[in-house]
């Protein structure tokens, strides 16, 4: 085990992540295998685990080390191939595997990588299991080890992605015939999958980051990067567009203007949507801190009750399961449609969208004026520690003093990433030169006191 994983927690709130090789090695990779099987073996000592990646270099590596993993101490694993992080917890379910296994870094760029585990039940593990693994990792593994034709086995899947591709289709089937629709699928997981189904569905598919060379998801493309896209929605006079991050759990949208759609603008068209077909529960939802005050306010002249999350879909989720509720998500785009996935999803979101936007007869710029965004302004800071920013007093000193001028007409966050050493800082105000002075002003101070 290496050092740099002494003197912090294993998981974050989205898995292991680190750089793959260095901090994410294959010999760590191997270990979280072991210890995922003895932390699920209660009652069966031969857990069965499904395992998906994206397209990075590393995948094959840590997938197999993983594997590895696994099948020394008695456990199966089936490897799916590139698939996208939703699909693993949708097949992890209909394969009736103990656990899912996701090997990717989602957004991040191509150096990195991750793995996260889903229960049986689809949804993601629960705290005490990880630290279960935490320890077992960190510590001694049992004395169970079996030997000779003891130990587990590894099969490599081909059906994988035509099962989800079915389970999509049983989900929604929004008739695309003589529309143009420009995907963006960041050369990640859903490089083949996504154009596949925007064909199934009929409509006329161009088709961007179809080429991954293992180094190049997320690279100036996809979700967090969507200005190529823009331009060709225009370029082909399209309807609309969709991006997809590198594992296809989050989803933002382009308009045939070429204006970005959010998350925050599909999560308010979905559910005025679902709120008129009388399926969206209590007629409520939940947002996160991200969330614009348009968003809240367009929510709030339809009718619809928002309730507020920390950052992540860990916390929607469980606010959503708190509450009973069936539509939750944050403005990243990363979306939860409870009646048909327990956990994001780029393609069930993108699903969603397209049955607003056939049934409605609207385009989607229309859909995205129903929320009236008052000016954010988001910057993202690269420290060194991102937990040091609640320790400075200087940083908390200037956001008081912005949130005494700002007032009621805007508001100020700051918070450290869950997944990478950053410090994003968001401002709100409706006059949108104050609420740029006021971000670059308070990035400026986060980088000289913590950079």
């Amino acid at each position: 085990m290496r050092d740099t994983v002494e003197g912090r927690r294993l998981f974050g709130t989205d898995g292991i992540r680190g750089i793959a090789n260095l901090e994410l090695t294959p010999e760590l990779a191997m270990r979280v295998g072991s210890a995922a099987v003895e932390a699920l073996a209660c009652g069966n000592p031969h857990p069965f685990l499904v395992i998906g990646r994206d397209t990075r270099i590393s995948g094959t590596m840590l997938e197999s080390a993983l594997a590895a993993g696994i099948c020394s101490r008695g456990g199966r694993a089936e490897c799916l191939g590139i698939i996208p992080t939703p699909a693993v917890a949708y097949l992890t379910r209909r394969k009736g595997a103990d656990a899912g296994v996701v090997i990717s870094a989602s957004h991040n760029p191509a150096r990195d990588n991750g793995i996260k585990f889903f229960h049986h039940s689809g949804y993601k593990l629960p705290d005490e299991i990880e630290w279960t693994i935490e320890s077992l990792v960190r510590g001694e593994m049992g004395d169970g080890r079996p030997d000779g034709d003891r130990v587990g086995c590894v099969c490599h899947t081909g059906d994988a992605e035509a099962l989800y591709l079915e389970h999509l289709l049983s989900v929604a089937d929004p008739d695309l015939s003589g529309m143009k629709v420009v995907v963006d699928c960041a050369n990640g997981a859903v490089y083949r999958l996504a154009p596949r189904l925007l064909s199934e569905l009929g409509a006329e598919v161009v088709a961007l980051g179809v080429d991954p060379d293992g180094l190049n998801i997320n690279c100036a493309c996809g979700s967090t990067r969507p200005e190529g896209l823009q331009r060709a929605v225009v370029e082909e006079r399209a309807h609309f567009g969709l991006a997809f991050d590198g594992d296809a759990d989050r989803l933002l949208a382009v308009d045939e203007t070429g204006a970005l759609v959010d998350g925050d603008v599909i999560m308010a068209a979905c559910a005025i949507h679902m709120k008129a077909e009388g399926i969206l529960k209590k007629n409520a939802l939940v947002a996160t801190v991200m969330s614009n005050l348009g968003f809240h306010r367009a929510m709030r002249r339809e009718g619809i009750e928002v309730h507020v999350a920390s950052v992540g879909d860990r916390f929607v989720l469980e606010r959503m399961l708190e509450l009973d509720l069936n539509l939750g998500g944050e403005q990243s785009g990363h979306i939860i449609f409870a009646d048909h996935a327990t956990t994001g999803d780029g393609l069930v979101t993108a699903l969603q969208l397209m049955k607003v936007i056939t049934e409605s007869g609207e385009s989607l710029s229309s859909l995205g004026g129903m929320v009236e965004r008052v000016p954010q302004v988001l910057i993202n800071v690269k420290v060194r520690d991102r937990s040091a920013l609640e320790h400075s007093r200087e940083v908390s000193r200037a956001r008081r003093d912005w949130e005494e001028r700002l007032s009621d007409q805007g508001r100020v966050l700051l918070r450290p990433s869950g997944t990478e050493p950053l410090v994003r800082v968001m401002v709100e105000a409706m006059d949108a030169g104050l609420a740029e002075e006021a971000a670059q002003t308070l990035a400026a101070l986060i980088e000289r006191e913590l950079g």
